[in-house]
């Protein structure tokens, strides 16, 4: 009987076992939610990077026309009342400028989570031979979201 008291089984999990498994959880959250958080604000952009579709698609259609003269007076077909462009809860303004020869597409965002105005996507296109090869820019590379 009294070696049958000597024997203990075990009782569950120490103080110190389970200090270190929240430990572990607490240091995996804070490497995963900062990753996460800009997995969100990417997702987010390519709503701001999909409103210059149109805009891109009429300077196009302008330069392949032949129309080139006429590219620099693109406008979203609302008469200058509205943007037409920019209808999304993630854009302010589609904006067409430069020159026929080298058009710019300027797409500025509402600012929201960790995404500011500033945060501009730009296309700068470049006219050769009846196609318009665009380069990305704008205040988006700076942030890490385009």
């Amino acid at each position: 009987m009294k070696n049958l008291n000597t024997l203990k089984k075990a009782q569950g999990f120490t103080l110190i076992e389970l200090m270190i498994v929240v430990a572990i959880i607490g240091i995996l959250a804070a490497v995963a939610l900062p990753a996460y958080q800009t997995y969100s604000d990417r997702a987010r952009f390519s709503e701001v990077v999909l409103a210059a579709t149109p805009a891109k698609t009429a300077v196009e259609l302008c330069v392949q026309t032949s129309a080139i003269a006429n590219c620099g007076a693109l406008d979203d077909g609302t008469g200058g009342t509205t943007n037409g462009w920019a209808e999304s809860d993630m854009v302010t303004s589609v904006v067409i400028s430069g020159t026929a020869a080298a058009p710019v597409i300027t797409v500025t965002p509402v600012a929201a989570g960790n995404i500011a105005a500033t945060d501009t996507y730009q296309l700068t296109g470049a006219v050769a031979g009846g196609t318009v090869d665009w380069t990305q820019g704008g205040g988006c590379k700076a942030s890490g979201l385009c």
